[in-house]
């Protein structure tokens, strides 16, 4: 089987590592790539967010199987035009991508289908902001509509704060969905789904505010760790039970058929778990974790999810450890990000490329802002934060940033579900 990966960050490069291990794939590529997936895969230059781009190199290339990993060329229809060509891909159609590229689409969805979630409103006029904010609060949940790799969201206790980055999106043209807060921990459950039938992963958490503590602006995550020993026994079946099997099916009855990797973000309240998010594919900085732990063939359950056969494969093997992830970041982010510094240490194992690129000489510098993400694996989760933080100290990058309490609160123990 010949796989193209579509895409060009840290969630790409683990994806072609695991996807390499499956025996079944003879031929693996990713575009446009980075400077690690070049060791893994053949790099194949395409603008990722222009489907007839896509389709056409997936032809030229003899593609087998397409897996895209961002968000933004499934909104635009990749998946669609890969299809129409006759090969299969793995994402969901533009129409089915909506469950993340609106939120106000989202929240119709799970309100159709009795999905627990937090109350919202959609605002695109200034004058009625100060209105809505009045009906929220004390702590303000202020979104972008659309697609912000994560940082369109601003969580606070200020209304000062939160009237302001309202005012900012619908400036720029963006409408703007409040909601009230939801309380408890936060947790990512990534699932399979082929149209129907739905296949959980392992639960993971991320980490999106960019300083220790949960301090400072909101990013596209500074870490993320897998499993949740804290987590009830039963969420992962609660929560494909009561969340994402109906919204799958609700989806499936509005003729927007999910197929690909259906992604809920959820705090675990003191009335259950409740759905923060939705996204269309594969997270950054969890996917990192997820599949550090996989143990199935991924090339195999990617194909059979994109060609509906899910139901056929035998249940998903599981490591029975942990891993951590550290994203070094670069100088600047989540603001501007200084460009073309020199990197060492990104060769070593466990260090995942994302705002990367090889220069002509052959020095590896930094190209983004979310540099790179170091993975780290161990019995528990004590072992596997060892093991990451190991490694993020032999790798250099000039005025570079990272958390140093990844999964410290939860390999301390110290992380609980509210009870109500």
């Amino acid at each position: 089987m010949r796989v193209l990966v579509i895409g060009s960050g840290a969630r790409e490069h683990a994806l072609v590592l695991a996807v390499a291990e499956d025996p079944s794939v003879t031929a693996l590529a990713c575009a446009p790539g980075n400077a690690g997936t070049s060791s893994v895969a053949e790099q194949l230059g395409v603008d990722a967010a222009d489907p007839e781009s896509v389709s056409a190199l997936a032809k030229q290339w003899q593609a087998d199987l397409v897996v895209v990993g961002p968000e933004v060329p499934l909104v635009a229809g990749v998946a669609d035009a890969v299809r129409k060509a006759g090969i299969a891909c793995f994402g969901p159609s533009a129409s089915a991508a909506r469950i993340e590229g609106s939120k106000a689409f989202a929240k119709d969805v799970m309100a159709a289908a009795k999905v627990p979630t937090a109350h919202c409103e959609v605002v695109d006029n200034p004058a009625r902001l100060d209105a809505a904010l009045g009906r929220f609060g004390p702590t303000w949940v202020v979104k972008d509509d659309g697609l912000a790799a994560g940082k369109g969201v601003v969580v606070t206790t200020d209304v000062d704060v939160a009237r302001k980055h309202a005012l900012m999106l619908l400036d720029g043209g963006h409408p703007v969905l409040l909601e009230s807060f939801l309380d408890g921990p936060e947790a990512s459950l990534f699932c399979f789904v082929d149209g129907r039938t739905v296949v959980p992963l392992l639960p993971a958490q991320d980490f999106k505010r960019v300083g220790d503590g949960d301090a400072g602006p909101n990013t596209g995550g500074m870490g993320a760790y897998a499993p949740l020993p804290w987590a009830p026994k039963d969420l992962v079946d609660d929560v494909v039970a009561r969340i994402v099997q109906p919204v799958v099916d609700e989806l499936d009855n509005r003729g927007a058929t999910f197929s690909g990797l259906l992604y809920a973000g959820l705090a675990l309240t003191s009335e259950g778990p409740q759905v923060i998010e939705f996204n269309c594919r594969f997270g950054d900085p969890e996917t990192q974790v997820v599949l550090a732990l996989l143990r199935s063939p991924l090339g195999k359950v990617l194909h059979a999810t994109a060609t509906g056969k899910l139901a056929e494969l035998p249940p998903l093997e599981w490591d029975s450890g942990a891993a951590v992830t550290v994203v070094l970041a670069a100088d600047g982010y989540p603001g501007k990000p200084r460009t073309g510094d020199v990197i060492t240490g990104g060769e070593l194992e466990g260090v995942l490329h994302a705002g990367t690129r090889r220069r002509d000489d052959g020095a590896v510098v930094s190209s983004g802002g979310r540099v790179l993400s170091v993975v780290g694996t161990g019995k528990n989760l004590k072992a596997a934060r060892k093991d990451a933080y190991a490694t993020v100290e032999k790798v250099h990058l000039a005025g570079s940033h990272h958390r140093t309490d990844i999964a410290l609160l939860a390999a301390k123990g110290e992380i609980a579900t509210p009870v109500s």
